[in-house]
């Protein structure tokens, strides 16, 4: 690892700190973030919550989410090395939080800060549903505890257009927008950071990364598992809320925007960004929504549901680049696969070759672990013909000599303690992707069921047209047929 940069002390608060979420991915990361020698020299955490939890409970809470979904769960000989120095900095702060009562958090921000010494930096944490970052925005403020403090808010930022401005307005209130760290982990995968070292670090990609060679976009994020203990959340979001005007956008628009000045975090996030104001607004008529079988048998469901655990749509991006080209935007639960790629799908070649194998030229980067590229090239299949065949190369980008992969919510918190904001998401930005998805809540299409283990509702597999979807039976057949 390179070395980590000069930090000022900082004391870290996770509102919601014995929350599913920060027991799953925000506990893990800061763990793994001092594993990796990436936190300040001094540092304090201090979870809140509702609860009465001692100090020494609340690290005992902590160590059992590490068991479960961290490295002390796993087989390393290393992981442990941490542990007393980590648990030794965790606080907890109980009594809930708003802009009535703190709590007992200002008590023991305020022995942590005499304990540092000095003016440390406040990180706030939001691990908490959306229907609380208004509470909670109003008590840092109220309590005096947003001056020269980064603020992270999970997704979704928002349930609607109206919904974001009202939030948005608050936040920008109270807070710069540099202050503000609007999370979306999916920008903190190690794949998608690679999108940009991919085409602009090598000539040839560059010079296919448009319309005239590619001929549609694919951006694929099937899930096999349910909804697991997010029942009740997931139930009040939906697939479309919950992943397509969040992570999703954010994919297309890492692959539509136009070439920045230069690969600085500014002038990454300028072009990222820009290109949102050129997305076509869905068309409901392009949108297929679904729901699997058996979803409103879960606790926490209604019986008479019909939220969408499953979006797949066609987005347009008007810009000379990709005028005409369909972006095919697709994720659900309980599909056939667990999947995280992008793919570009290349045009048939002209000229003397005619029966070019279907889906013989295709790009995919993959998001899942620590990323991978695929190529598929047509080749000759060997033997005495002239019969053209698939071929397929891989390369993992833990193959990569010296890389170290970070989780994506290492990556970003690191990205936070350092102040680089070009892997989140800005007002402007979210503000022109609630603009393109607005048509999709003012006329929802139908939901229609589908069987767990699918690819989804049938209707689907009609978007991408003939080329069909990289990801299920058609390609996956071509793929084996060639």
């Amino acid at each position: 690892m390179p070395d980590a940069p000069d930090l000022q002390p900082t004391v870290f608060v996770v509102f919601g700190a014995t929350g599913d979420l920060s027991r799953r991915m925000v506990l893990p990361a800061f763990y793994r973030l001092a594993q990796l020698g990436l936190l300040p020299a001094d540092w304090r955490l201090v979870g809140n919550g509702r609860g009465d939890v001692s100090h020494v409970d609340f690290a005992q809470l902590v160590r059992d989410a590490l068991e479960e979904f961290g490295p002390l769960g796993q087989e390393d000989e290393d992981a442990e090395a941490p542990w007393e120095d980590f648990s030794a900095r965790l606080r907890f702060a109980g009594g809930g939080f708003d802009d009535e009562d703190p709590g007992s958090l200002l008590d023991v921000l305020a022995e942590a800060r005499e304990e540092l010494g000095g003016d440390p930096l406040h990180v706030h944490y939001l691990a908490v549903p959306p229907s609380a970052f208004e509470r909670l925005t109003r008590g840092l403020d109220a309590h005096g505890l947003t001056g020269g403090a980064r603020v992270v808010y999970e997704k979704p930022y928002g349930t609607s257009p109206e919904s974001f401005r009202q939030l948005d307005e608050l936040v920008l209130s109270v807070l710069d927008e540099e202050q503000v760290f609007r999370i979306d982990h999916f920008l903190g995968k190690e794949g998608t950071q690679d999108l940009h070292a991919l085409r602009f670090g090598n000539g040839m990609i560059e010079h296919l990364w448009s319309r005239e060679h590619v001929a549609q976009v694919q951006i694929d994020v099937p899930e096999e598992l349910d909804v697991a203990q997010r029942a009740e959340f997931y139930d009040a979001t939906g697939a479309a809320l919950d992943m397509l005007v969040t992570h999703l956008f954010q994919l297309a628009a890492e692959v539509a925007m136009e070439p920045p000045v230069s690969l600085s975090a500014a002038d990454l996030l300028d072009a990222r960004e820009s290109v949102l104001d050129a997305f076509r607004p869905l068309d409901p008529d392009e949108v297929v929504l679904g729901q699997f079988e058996g979803y409103t048998d879960l606790e926490g469901v209604a019986d008479d549901s019909t939220t969408d655990t499953f979006v797949a749509a066609r987005m347009w991006v008007d810009t000379d680049r990709w005028r005409d080209v369909p972006f095919l935007l697709r994720t659900g639960k309980r599909m056939a696969a667990g999947e995280q790629r992008v793919s570009l799908v290349m045009r048939p070649p002209s000229g003397p070759v005619d029966d070019a194998p279907a889906y013989g030229n295709v790009l995919t980067l993959s998001l899942s672990g620590s990323g991978a590229v695929e190529l598929r090239l047509v080749a000759k299949r060997p033997g005495p013909d002239l019969q053209l065949s698939v071929g397929t190369a891989v390369l993992e980008l833990t193959d990569v000599s010296g890389g170290t992969p970070l989780p994506p919510y290492v990556s970003l918190l690191h990205d936070v303690l350092t102040g680089d904001r070009s892997l989140f998401t800005t007002s402007q930005g979210l503000a022109r992707a609630w603009a393109a998805f607005a048509p999709l809540q003012e006329r929802p299409p139908e939901v229609q069921p589908y069987p767990p283990g699918s690819w989804g509702p049938a209707a689907a597999d009609e978007l991408p047209g003939p080329c069909g979807w990289v990801l299920g039976p058609r390609g996956e057949e071509a793929h084996a047929g060639a």
